[in-house]
């Protein structure tokens, strides 16, 4: 059977922990970017004269957007570093789907002739300004200047509002808007849509990071690598050091991006790695990927149960691939909070927890650490590795990025689909056209609570309730406040379900703040 010709594949991989967070011992991340393309291209197995070669046709580079230092073109810089000058050259958006986006992109250019030799890469070393900023110091010298198109930054610990608009919208008018809080919102949405009372919802979300725990354990580039996993009854139990962040997200159901942490792949064809002599055993086919977005804002999306963007990515991913969910052997979810993998194993049918086919790898942004946009690229670094070492034919990884915003899957196998070739077009448009309820603003009547969360002070009180609802006189959504006690005790109950309540929205004199609340009579 003749080859399909331009068949992508991936021939190295590699991983970089700086676990060091001396000021002494600090790298920024395009030099973690470089040590991990070096590892790399070594992973690829070539004698020397061949490895010079496979590096100096590199004619693509994409890099990650990182969150620790504002680089005004970071694929220049590490093309200038590899002594190369490909023809193509990008810096992802910023969403944690980057990494498996720009590899779904980069096999397709190889499938379509346009590549020969394409690197993926991304890095952080955000634990490593953890310290600058602790030590009020500034990175040494040595870091690349800062003369990004925004003008020099100011001496602070950037972090992800840096690189993020500052918006002035709905939900930013309610203090609505955070990582923290939204995917919390769905996590009680997707609770109530189940049925699941709030105390069976925790223990469902604790057992699974204890779960993920248990992987990051084991794995030599986690963040925590050495040290006991947290269990299944430290992450479900309320303390002091293990706060309540948004109802229902204690701190050890949080990401964590405190790391210093790189990863790289090597994407070439199937007859310039036979040309090179890169053994076959090195080779882990890309058989196609896929992904869409939900809508930028929160308050316009269809419900608070499900991410249409996760299913279609998932669903996409698989069709062109030509595999179902039962062909997967191995999985890899996204994880910035339990949520995520939720709604993409319920998604597959797949068992939420103890499953026979675990849905993660690396133990999640919690347990592993989150690099910034760059975790899946550490979850295709060890799909391939897994892979290659027997320990399932065929994986799947589904990044996420945003407000559980933007998705994209691809699977990977130990051999190619047959005749079939990598897809040549994307099968999903950028973004979803999902119908979704008008909104009203301000809002005034009688309403009943959609999904909800709730933000709580360091000392554990509750301190701010945010509702999205609906009006019982129209069926329009709105976003609210909640700030009196009584609501707030309701919102954080473990025996009453507040979603499907009633209650009464009304706004400030200015029509900007709305505000809800219920009471024993159900009225402001």
């Amino acid at each position: 059977m003749a080859e399909v010709k331009h068949t992508p594949i991936l021939v190295g991989v590699a991983d970089v922990k700086n676990r060091s967070v001396k000021i002494e011992d600090a790298l920024e991340p395009k030099d973690l970017m470089l040590q991990a393309i070096a590892l790399a291209l070594q992973d690829a197995n070539l004698p020397a004269s061949s490895a010079q070669k496979l590096q100096s046709s590199i004619d693509s580079i994409n890099v990650v957007a990182n969150w620790t230092w504002p680089y005004l073109d970071l694929p220049d810089l590490l093309a200038k570093q590899l002594g190369v000058n490909p023809g193509h050259k990008f810096e992802s958006h910023h969403g944690g789907n980057a990494p498996v986006q720009l590899l779904d992109e980069a096999s397709r250019r190889i499938a379509l002739g346009q590549s020969k030799v394409a690197i993926v890469t991304g890095a952080e070393a955000l634990a490593s300004w953890n310290t600058f900023k602790a030590k009020k110091v500034w990175p040494p010298p040595e870091w690349t200047k800062l003369e990004d198109t925004r003008g020099v930054m100011e001496r602070e610990i950037p972090n992800a509002d840096y690189f993020f608009s500052v918006k002035s919208d709905l939900g930013t008018a309610h203090d609505l808007g955070k990582a923290t809080q939204v995917y919390a919102v769905y996590e009680n949405g997707f609770r109530a849509h189940r049925g699941q009372s709030a105390r069976e919802n925790h223990i469902e979300s604790a057992k699974l990071y204890g779960e993920f725990a248990k992987a990051a354990e084991k794995h030599p580039y986690s963040w925590n690598y050495g040290s006991p996993a947290h269990t299944e009854e430290s992450i479900g139990t309320v303390t002091k050091k293990n706060r309540m962040i948004n109802y229902p997200y204690p701190l050890l159901m949080n990401a964590f991006n405190m790391v210093n942490l790189a990863a790289a792949c090597v994407v070439t064809s199937t007859e310039f790695a036979r040309e090179l002599g890169i053994p076959e055993d090195r080779w882990i086919y890309p058989l196609g990927g896929a992904g869409t977005s939900d809508s930028d804002n929160f308050w316009d999306r269809p419900n608070y149960f499900s991410s249409p963007a996760i299913s279609k990515s998932l669903d996409a991913a698989l069709r062109v691939s030509g595999l179902t969910v039962g062909d997967i052997d191995l999985f890899d979810f996204y994880s910035c909070f339990p949520i995520v993998p939720k709604l993409a194993a319920h998604h597959l049918g797949l068992p939420i927890t103890g499953g026979q086919k675990p849905t993660t790898l690396l133990g999640g942004l919690t347990s592993f650490g989150g690099a910034g946009n760059n975790y899946s690229m550490h979850a295709v670094t060890e799909m391939v590795r897994q892979i290659r070492a027997g320990r399932g034919q065929k994986g799947l990884v589904l990044a996420n990025g945003g407000l559980l915003t933007y998705q994209h899957v691809v699977c990977l196998s130990s051999k190619p689909l047959g005749q079939k070739s990598y897809p040549k077009e994307r099968p999903l448009p950028e973004a979803l056209q999902t119908p979704a309820p008008g909104v009203e603003h301000p809002a005034t009547g009688e309403a009943v609570i959609e999904t909800y969360t709730v933000d709580f002070n360091r000392d554990g009180s509750p301190s701010l309730g945010h509702i999205i609802g609906r009006l019982k006189s129209n069926g329009r959504r709105f976003i609210a406040n909640a700030k009196d006690a009584a609501t707030l005790q309701q919102l954080c109950s473990e025996t009453k379900e507040p979603i499907g309540k009633s209650g009464w929205v009304t706004h400030n004199a200015e029509g900007a703040i709305n505000i809800f609340k219920i009471d024993s009579s159900g009225r402001l």
